[in-house]
């Protein structure tokens, strides 16, 4: 018996309505914030992430999944902003459009050891706006995240807050984390000890007790920003304030990704434990030019949705009735007439279904309740002779002959 792969799952159908409504909530609100989606392809060349993640970073070092077609290398995306930054410049919007607001709603893939809320295919809604360096943009993407964590029915979470500043702050502070970690080196994890002379920024990010206890001594707050980039995050704050978002200002938060500079964000839930990140983001303003585009502003973020349903308030919300419509025909003579009035039922837009295993009426009426029905329709030989058709109401319990002409209308009421 074949059975699925490690750090992949199954979305079986008693799932999927509560992914729809994800769904669906989430392409509402974008709408409201004028949002248009993308759909860029699983598939990318892997140099697009080395170069935008960066090569020393664990997704591009460890993580994604690489496939070779003669001296071409290929990879599943192991998140989105690349893939959309790259179609952005492709398809040269920064000349059509310009400023945009993109949003996406897929699967991406990192080869990581499976655990609660964290797979090898893993699912991602988010956003990127691109063309605008401006703070209002900055503080109208953190409350359209706080908006979707509203709209899934989440509470509890906790809005990070930091700035990374421009390259030349990043290079400050990094000097600054090998200077002030120069006399800890021993007391990190090995991984540690590696980025202190490669990436030291990803020491900040490290889930080791040890070396989160030898971070928090560290007093950084913001130091190493140019006034520039203390007014900028300024206003982000300011505006957050205004929109009444509240927020904690966390001075060792960074992202684990090179191409972030400026604002950055994490959204924590205390439900999902050590690995408690709902979703992140913040400002990459130059990756589009890194990647041979123009030279503008760009901020997105995304949530995981497998996260999301361990802590949203919709799971275990079922659905008790849906506008779904269950024939049961009784005898030879109503199941062809059956065939027939499901046809016509589905012209008029009105879903429907019926019993194909041959049940009792009183098991056709079971399947009816466990599929959701709101109308089960009987059809037998005495309806078949007077025109009409027993409607009952699943959900009051009500039942009543209709004449076979005026059902459609009858169950749209």
């Amino acid at each position: 018996m074949y059975k699925h792969i490690p750090g992949t799952k199954d979305i079986l159908p008693d799932e999927t309505s509560l992914w729809q409504s994800i769904e669906e909530t989430s392409r509402n609100i974008f709408s409201l914030y004028n949002y248009s989606e993308i759909r860029t392809p699983a598939l990318e060349d892997v140099s697009l992430f080395n170069r935008s993640l960066g090569e020393s970073t664990e997704i591009v070092q460890k993580q994604m999944f690489l496939t070779k077609s003669g001296e071409d290398v290929y990879c599943l995306r192991p998140e989105a902003t690349a893939s959309i930054v790259r179609s952005y410049i492709e398809n040269s919007l920064d000349k059509t459009v310009g400023f945009s607001k993109l949003y996406y709603i897929g699967p991406m893939f990192r080869h990581e050891r499976p655990q609660k809320g964290r797979l090898r295919q893993f699912h991602h809604i988010g956003c990127e706006a691109i063309g605008s360096f401006e703070a209002e943009l900055d503080a109208e993407v953190i409350s359209l995240a706080d908006y979707l964590l509203k709209g899934f029915l989440i509470q509890g979470y906790k809005i990070k807050l930091n700035s990374l500043g421009c390259l030349k702050d990043k290079a400050r502070l990094t000097e600054l984390l090998r200077d002030r970690l120069k006399g800890e080196l021993g007391a990190l994890c090995q991984d540690c000890q590696v980025r202190y002379n490669g990436n030291v920024l990803r020491i900040l990010d490290c889930k080791n007790e040890t070396c989160k206890n030898v971070v928090e001594k560290i007093d950084l707050k913001d130091s190493y920003l140019c006034p520039e980039c203390k007014a900028h995050f300024l206003k982000v704050r300011e505006g957050l304030d205004s929109l009444g978002i509240g927020f904690e200002y966390t001075p060792h938060l960074v992202r684990g990704l090179d191409y972030y500079t400026g604002t950055v964000f994490e959204i924590s839930h205390p439900e999902l434990g050590s690995q408690d990140a709902l979703g992140a983001g913040g400002r990459y303003n130059n990756l589009v030019k890194e990647l041979g585009g123009p030279d503008m502003g760009a901020i997105g973020f995304a949530f995981g949705i497998e996260r999301l349903l361990l802590v949203t308030k919709l799971q275990g919300q079922k659905v008790t009735s849906k506008k779904l419509s269950y024939l049961i025909s009784l005898g030879e003579e109503a199941k062809k007439q059956g065939i027939k009035l499901l046809e016509s039922l589905r012209e008029k837009g009105i879903a429907c279904d019926t019993d194909y295993e041959g049940r009792s009426l009183k098991a056709a009426m079971r399947r009816a309740n466990d599929l959701g029905a709101n109308k089960v329709l009987i059809l037998g030989e005495n309806e078949l002779k007077n025109g009409v058709i027993t409607v009952k109401d699943m959900v009051s319990g009500e039942q009543k002959e209709v004449a076979l002409e005026s059902l459609a209308k009858d169950l749209k009421c």
